[in-house]
């Protein structure tokens, strides 16, 4: 469980949230690193991150319209450090076989992993900057901490928020689109930086990885309606009182309240409750806080309520934005490309997972509409 995780696995000595690298070793060996296993699997993917595909990649983003939305970029990123993929250039040699294809992938996945939080802020810069100039790898630091540096943060506390954020958004059931989708690709035997920008391009979906988007834009809106009807955000039973009014005026003229439901889950997301136990150590007053914790706290009854909903419940997009915009990642077009770093440790174990149990290509069945339309006429 995400708690069990929070507590067994490697922190930083600066921090309390699980090393995602930590979390790349529970994946890959179904067992809890030591604290020196965690430090050589750091040191081997900084060593695999000083690498001539990173500069390569960096060229090309220098070429790209600045205009250019950052995860077509960054899947296009993928693609480029994808030149040096040694999974494709074995298969092209003839070196590639059905007992190697899982070492293969495994030294794809780690060179991607080391590589692709550079080139994730490298995008970040240029649209901070209008350019692409990144600081070196830190060999003091970990795998999030390196990549919040070279997008330009060197607060502490954001450090171990991204290694937080980082952790929880790797992967949570092989059904998501951006999660299947890596594994379909895979299973023709695309290398994985083939397939995982595949799925990377899934994850840019709207229904897929814009909903922590989806959600600031109900919370600003949320907030908006509170200041205009004169609602002091510290007074908690006039807030619940303003919100309240305000949720059943949203459903009542047929719209959502985003980031409550699951597709699988039907209880708080336990990702929400980390982030929010995260808020509350380490800014309780802030007011998007504050007021996502209200809504947190009327929510459930009214969906409930209402009827409509299966699970009346936040999920982990509900949160993810209320930590970013706080330390001032306000770049909302970017949060995918967050999402996406984290994932890859996720749907890249699987990838290495698949390959050494030797899991064939996937080729669903397919009907003819006749078919189904007698198949289903008569229901």
């Amino acid at each position: 469980s995400i708690p069990e995780c929070q507590q067994q696995l490697p922190h930083a000595d600066n921090g309390v949230e699980p090393l995602p690298e930590a979390m790349l070793w529970l994946l890959l060996t179904g067992t809890v690193p030591t604290v020196a296993q965690t430090k050589a699997l750091n040191a081997e993917l900084q060593a695999r991150g000083a690498h001539e595909s990173v500069a390569e990649t960096k060229k090309l983003l220098d070429t790209l319209p600045a205009k250019m939305h950052p995860m077509t970029q960054f899947s296009m990123g993928v693609l480029s450090l994808q030149n040096h993929s040694k999974f494709a250039k074995a298969y092209s040699e003839g070196k590639a076989n059905k007992a190697n294809y899982w070492e293969l992938a495994f030294e794809d996945s780690l060179d991607c992993i080391a590589r692709s939080p550079q080139v994730a802020a490298m995008i970040y810069k240029k649209i901070v900057t209008g350019k692409t100039d990144v600081p070196a790898i830190d060999p003091k630091l970990d795998w999030a901490a390196n990549f919040s540096n070279q997008m330009g943060f060197t607060d502490a506390a954001f450090h171990d928020c991204m290694r937080l954020y980082q952790s929880i958004h790797v992967d949570h059931e092989g059904g998501n689109v951006s999660a299947h989708t890596t594994t379909l690709v895979g299973s023709a035997l695309s290398d994985p930086y083939l397939s995982f920008s595949a799925g990377l391009n899934g994850l840019a979906g709207p229904l897929h990885g814009l909903a922590n988007q989806e959600v600031l834009t109900y919370i600003f809106e949320m907030q908006r309606k509170c200041k205009e009807a004169g609602i002091d955000m510290k007074d908690k039973e006039a807030l619940k009182k303003g919100l309240d009014k305000f949720t059943w005026d949203l459903l009542n003229s047929k719209r959502v309240v985003p980031g409550y439901g699951h597709a699988v889950l039907r209880k708080t997301d336990p990702r929400y409750t980390c982030q929010r136990e995260f808020c509350l150590r380490n800014f309780p007053e802030d007011e998007l806080f504050i007021l996502v914790d209200t809504i947190y706290s009327i929510m459930p009854d009214i969906l409930t309520k209402h009827g409509k909903t299966k699970n009346p419940f936040p999920n982990v997009d509900a949160h993810s934005g209320v930590l970013l915009q706080h330390f001032g990642v306000t770049q909302q077009e970017f949060y995918t490309v967050l999402f996406g770093v984290s994932r890859q440790i996720g749907v890249l174990s699987g990838l290495v997972w698949d390959r050494l149990q030797g899991r064939p290509i996937e080729r669903p069945k397919s009907f003819t509409t006749q078919y189904l339309w007698e198949k289903y006429q008569k229901k």
